[in-house]
């Protein structure tokens, strides 16, 4: 039974799912290079950094106002990469590392367990299902669904209230900046999770969060950090 300081009056924990649920990550910079390869265009100044935390929609947004030649609609952006992904999520997403027992033991104890994710729905509910642990949350939402992405706090305090749990008694895993400020905004505590994609704000990472750990694993054997 994993007793632990980080789940004391924590009645649901929210997970980011890209780099945080998943080792999914990776998969985004390659697309980028097709699609932009694919319709000649270049990829402005401080490109990734100006879309962490966005929404599956706003990105798309933001791709139609950054190529103005680009003549596609915002919906055949999204699904085109949808497409692209889609067979690199159902074969090459691992879950983390000790995610999923700790998923079964905050279960066991009763706790509500929630996504809150950027990513679109499509991928999001395929993805769950072919790793096979779709049945293991009680709410799923993307950014999507709400008015503004991270780090503006509506996804989470979306979810938070599907389950009936007060923001302040939430734990949220994340793995990126805009994502820890998105859990801080909605008044929930947050812990940091390290992923390869986002290592190089490791020390952006830790001041903003409340907790930091390398696995999962770390929570039941005490070796996460208290920031």
């Amino acid at each position: 039974m994993i007793e632990t300081k980080m789940l004391n009056g924590i009645d649901a924990v929210i997970f980011d799912m890209d780099g945080t649920l998943i080792d999914s990550m990776w998969i985004w910079p390659a697309i980028d290079v097709d699609y932009l390869a694919k319709y000649n265009l270049v990829e402005p100044e401080n490109f990734h950094d100006d879309m962490e935390g966005m929404s599956y929609t706003e990105v798309a947004q933001f791709f139609k106002k950054s190529f103005p030649t680009l003549t596609c609609t915002q919906q055949e952006i999204m699904d085109e990469w949808t497409e692209m992904a889609h067979e690199r999520y159902m074969n090459e997403a691992p879950l983390k590392e000790g995610v999923h027992d700790f998923i079964i033991e905050m279960k066991r104890q009763g706790k509500k367990i929630g996504i809150a994710t950027s990513n679109g729905r499509i991928l999001t509910e395929d993805t769950l299902e072919a790793l096979g642990v779709t049945e293991l949350f009680d709410v799923v939402r993307t950014a999507c669904e709400v008015a503004k992405g991270k780090p503006a706090p509506d996804v989470y305090l979306l979810v938070a209230k599907e389950m009936g749990v007060d923001p302040e008694r939430c734990l949220v895993f994340e793995d990126v900046p805009m994502g820890i400020m998105a859990g801080k905004n909605a008044g929930m505590k947050v812990c940091a999770v390290d992923d390869e994609f986002s290592r190089c704000q490791e020390e952006k990472k830790r001041r903003l969060a409340d907790y930091y750990l390398y696995s999962y694993d770390d929570i039941k054997n005490e070796a996460y950090e208290v920031l």
